[in-house]
């Protein structure tokens, strides 16, 4: 009886088409998030003008735009720009760039980015991390002393490639790209690059006249130790004051969240102490060195400076590529942090267009590379921004300081640069991050630890790939060895549970419970087969004396998808089983599983009796079963035996 009412319920019903399956699985695949589903109750009339509002977010939020919310933007817009002006003179030089470039990226990016980006709180900016990643690949092939014009316009060829990736990533909803970058890897890849950044700023903090171009640590220390002989006092006291200085504000912001403020201009006091320190000190008299020379003026067209010469190809793709997916991954997760705090989502898709195409236009117009960097994103977020326009109040400011006080920064000393860098690269060194990592998975922990190993005494790109090929190898172990479990019925319920995570569930006599909780396919099949074998093989040892194994039972809810190996596989798992007496079953296979089984016949095999929707009904059709064979063996051995 209960096998005949669990056949009612369970779905038998005719395979879906071809099409049907695939514009399913596009749609799961492409369009995880629906982002049409918005568009589905509006009228015909309306749909252009709201997909047109969904590809440009700006022309969303600005009709309902109001001096209400523009009062907070300006004050967040102008706190970002005194963040910005040493943030990209800093990272300019990081990159081994002119400062002026630092200023130009952040003019013309954040105006592209507050047309198409979907953050409210996201402040687009140059990021140390990716300066330097940068000024490795570039410098392998075009080292920036040796041709500093041709080396600025392979970075201006490195940062449209990134721009060119960024886009073919989100227009072909290929986010899931970026997704293989961990969180274990960008916490360890961004420590080790904090780590050597803050070691090569050691250079301009002691003034150093040479230094190597390598970037591991063993080369960067050897090059600080062998060159004790340019050590200037006057420089390291320097820098050593403006440090403490910037730690200091950074302390106090962090023992009052309210004086976010004090360390927001605090990098942008440190240069104009340092300008004015430097201009009546005379401070290149005494070793000390400036920026240099700052013209005015904005950003110069630059198109015709992409160089695509096929020698050079390699390094500016390989930039492109490493650089795109290191800036996608930390912006969008910076993005998405912030939006959350205020139950607000982002679209990862659309801010990789909005980062692709503010790439691809500041590559046309002398900027290098720009992202949503967490320093100058947490000053908007703290200062109070409602809307994108803080980004146009921040291009607004820039374009200010380019046409009328570049020159200004000039006297910038280049120690204290060094010393806003490594205050900055000290807080992306999350050392409480990794000892939580070390408690709750090792795991994790190795593969962090992989990232800022590599990256600090290898190089950034080997020390990236080093730890995305242990996480894509952990991923495929977990692929590879799924996880399957005995289960049993907790006590006075209808609930069944692994047994070894709750010890007192109990089986059933003569029925195996056991559960797949992953796809079956031919990278695990294998795995399976021979895991299900050894549970009945194990389950008979441990107790000998209980009743053998007549039922096993498969409950397939966890498993998404099979393909023919798979099938293949339990047909062989099924045939064993028969030849030793005992019966397969399954439990709630899910649709895609259920349409194969139907197509290649395994639903045939193994009769549409044994297929259930949940476990205690299988479990009951068991025992009727066991119940019965057990009655028809008792009539038998009652009858006399013939004379």
């Amino acid at each position: 009886m209960a096998g005949t009412s669990s056949r009612q319920l369970v779905n038998f019903s005719a395979p879906r088409s071809f099409a049907t399956t695939f514009k399913s699985k596009c749609k799961e695949t492409l369009f995880p998030d629906d982002p049409f589903r918005q568009f589905k109750n509006e009228k015909p009339s309306r749909r252009p003008q709201k997909i047109f509002q969904y590809l440009v977010p700006i022309f969303e939020w600005l009709p309902r735009y109001n001096l209400k919310l523009l009062r907070y933007d300006i004050l967040a817009g102008i706190t970002i720009t005194s963040l910005a002006i040493p943030q990209g003179i800093s990272y300019a030089k990081l990159a081994s760039i002119p400062p002026i470039i630092g200023l130009y990226s952040s003019f013309i990016p954040p105006l592209i980015y507050a047309i198409f980006g979907s953050s409210k709180h996201l402040a687009v900016g140059t990021v140390a991390a990716c300066s330097l990643l940068i000024a490795d690949t570039i410098g392998e092939v075009a080292p920036p002393k040796d041709n500093p014009t041709l080396y600025l316009h392979l970075v201006f060829t490195a940062t449209f490639f990134t721009g060119m990736i960024q886009l073919a990533l989100g227009f072909l909803r290929l986010g899931i790209l970026v997704d293989f970058l961990s969180h274990s890897t960008i916490t360890g890849f961004m420590g080790g690059t904090a780590v050597i950044i803050c070691l090569q700023q050691l250079k301009g903090i002691f003034g150093l006249k040479h230094f190597t171009h390598k970037t591991d640590v063993v080369s960067v220390l050897h090059a600080i130790l062998s060159n004790r002989k340019e050590w200037r006092w006057e420089s390291a006291v320097i820098g050593i004051c403006f440090l403490i200085f910037l730690q200091f504000t950074r302390y106090l912001r962090t023992r009052n969240p309210k004086l976010f403020w004090v360390s927001a201009i605090a990098p942008m006091v440190s240069v104009i102490v340092g300008c004015l320190f430097a201009y009546f000190a005379h401070a290149e008299k005494h070793g000390i060195e400036i920026v240099g020379h700052l013209k005015k003026g904005i950003n110069p067209i630059s198109i015709k400076d992409l160089n695509f010469e096929s020698k050079y190809l390699p390094a500016t793709i390989k930039a492109g590529l490493i650089t795109g997916l290191v800036a996608l991954a930390e912006g969008i997760a910076i993005g998405r942090s912030f939006a959350i705090m205020q139950n607000e989502q982002i679209d990862g898709n659309k801010e990789m267009i909005s980062f692709g195409l503010m790439n691809i236009v500041g590559s046309f117009t002398s900027c290098y590379l720009t992202t949503g960097p967490f320093s100058k994103t947490a000053v908007n977020f703290n200062a109070g921004c409602k809307t994108a326009m803080s980004n146009i109040v921040m291009a607004i400011c820039m374009m200010l300081v380019l046409l009328f006080l570049a020159p200004l920064f000039s006297y910038t000393p280049l120690v204290a640069l060094s010393a806003i860098i490594i205050s900055a690269m000290l807080g992306l060194i999350k050392y409480d991050e990794a000892i939580h990592l070390f408690k709750v998975d090792k795991a994790d922990f190795a593969v962090c630890m992989a990232a800022f190993l590599g990256v600090a005494f290898l190089s950034m790109d080997i020390g990236l790939m080093i730890s995305v090929g242990l996480a894509l190898l952990r991923a495929l172990i977990y692929m590879a060895r799924p996880a399957t479990c005995k289960l049993g019925k907790i006590a006075d319920s209808d609930i069944y549970r692994d047994v070894e995570q709750y010890p007192c569930a109990k089986g059933s006599p003569g029925v195996l419970i056991l559960q797949i909780g992953s796809p079956i396919y031919f990278a695990n099949c294998n795995y399976i087969r021979e895991r299900t074998l050894r549970w009945i093989r194990d389950e008979q040892l441990s107790d000998s004396k209980s009743d053998p194994i007549e039922h096993l039972l498969l409950d397939l809810t966890g498993v998404t998808a099979i393909d023919m190996t798979g099938i293949a596989a339990l047909t062989e798992i099924n045939r064993i089983l028969e030849a030793k007496g005992t019966k397969m079953k399954i439990i709630n296979p899910r649709i895609d599983v259920m349409d194969k089984m139907m197509l290649s016949k395994f639903i045939d095999i193994i009769g549409r009796e044994s297929v259930f929707l949940c476990i205690d009904e299988a479990v009951e059709a068991c025992r009727f079963s066991l119940q019965t064979e057990k009655g028809r063996q008792t009539d038998l051995s009652d009858q006399p035996s013939a004379v």
